[in-house]
């Protein structure tokens, strides 16, 4: 875990005029150490291997007693705990998630279905969880944990409707604008995580550590297929797809939609002029490092990644 501050520099953070500074550039530590290009590689290249031998990733051991609110820096408790409560909610229908991406994918690309969604029997009823699943579902009950070693104060998540699945007669076309909205999700989770680990420290930076790696390791997986699967994508068709779901009689997921509802669940409205700003900053920093990574995503390394899978082509 990268601790990029001393203690007194931690209480300096929070004091400090100069602080504005130094989120900047703990923000820059994270993304550069979580978001290299051999990290993202490694995860991406992890994939196939999971395919094969599916094999949830192992968190590290977590002092949840040690977690306190003086661990918090620059970034006021009580939006802090609305952050809190705002991704516990969001994270809580991962079963809703999967299974509607599994349904987008098992036609197309049955052993990244059964990665995200699992196995199924033949009326639909979910047999085993799959890897993205088993993994994301650690996020709530750790994020309840994390506010009651705040708080005192149990809670529960609410789970929120997620939109079912709502194919037309184009399923290739279905696909890309899922996993768009997918890859899109995962990368906000991982910025704001790694957003909240420049304002955190100890054991409470420990947990959201694990969290981030986990959006990561899903996040590239999710991106590199993407890339593979649809070699003929550029930002001219990635803001057209976005330009099409922007409607507002547009029936499936929307990112300009989960954006509003996001900012609404983040209790936006109540953070200070700096939150917003290096928040913006972790998306813009964090996108920088991705593209980099995405110019590595040669047709020729993807074939080597991939070359036993195929895309099937649905029937008529």
């Amino acid at each position: 875990m990268i601790n990029t501050l001393s203690p007194m520099s931690q209480v300096g953070l929070a004091s400090s005029p100069t602080h504005y500074f130094q989120l900047l550039h703990r923000i820059r530590s994270l993304a550069d150490n979580y978001l290299s290009i051999e990290k993202l590689c490694d995860r991406l290249q992890d994939l196939p291997i999971q395919f094969e031998n599916p094999q949830p990733r192992p968190w590290k051991q977590i002092d949840w007693q040690a977690i306190s609110s003086n661990q918090i820096i620059g970034l006021d408790r009580e939006v802090f705990l609305s952050i809190l409560r705002g991704a516990m909610d969001t994270e809580a229908p991962i079963r809703a998630y999967t299974q509607t991406s599994r349904q987008y994918l098992e036609n197309l690309h049955p052993q990244l279905a059964r990665f995200v969604g699992g196995t199924v029997d033949e009326t639909g009823k979910l047999i085993e969880p799959g890897l993205w699943e088993k993994e994301e579902r650690q996020h709530t009950p750790a994020l309840m944990k994390v506010y009651y070693q705040l708080t005192g104060e149990k809670i529960t998540a609410t789970f929120r409707t997620v939109r079912d699945y709502l194919p037309t007669d184009d399923p290739h076309e279905d696909l890309y604008r899922h996993g768009l909205h997918r890859v899109a999700t995962e990368y906000g989770a991982t910025c704001l995580y790694l957003w909240l680990m420049a304002h955190t420290t100890g054991a409470l930076q420990d947990v959201l550590e694990e969290l981030v790696q986990d959006e990561i390791n899903h996040m590239s997986k999710f991106w590199g297929f993407g890339v593979w699967a649809f070699p003929d994508t550029s930002l001219i068709k990635v803001g057209h797809t976005l330009l099409k779901t922007r409607h507002k009689d547009y029936k499936r997921n929307s990112l300009m939609r989960t954006l509003k509802r996001m900012m609404g669940t983040l209790n936006w409205s109540s953070w200070s002029l700096t939150n917003r700003i290096t928040l913006l900053f972790a998306f813009s920093y964090a996108m920088r490092r991705l593209w980099i990574w995405n110019d590595r995503l040669t047709p020729k390394y993807l074939q080597g990644l991939f070359d036993h899978t195929t895309l099937l082509t649905p029937n008529p």
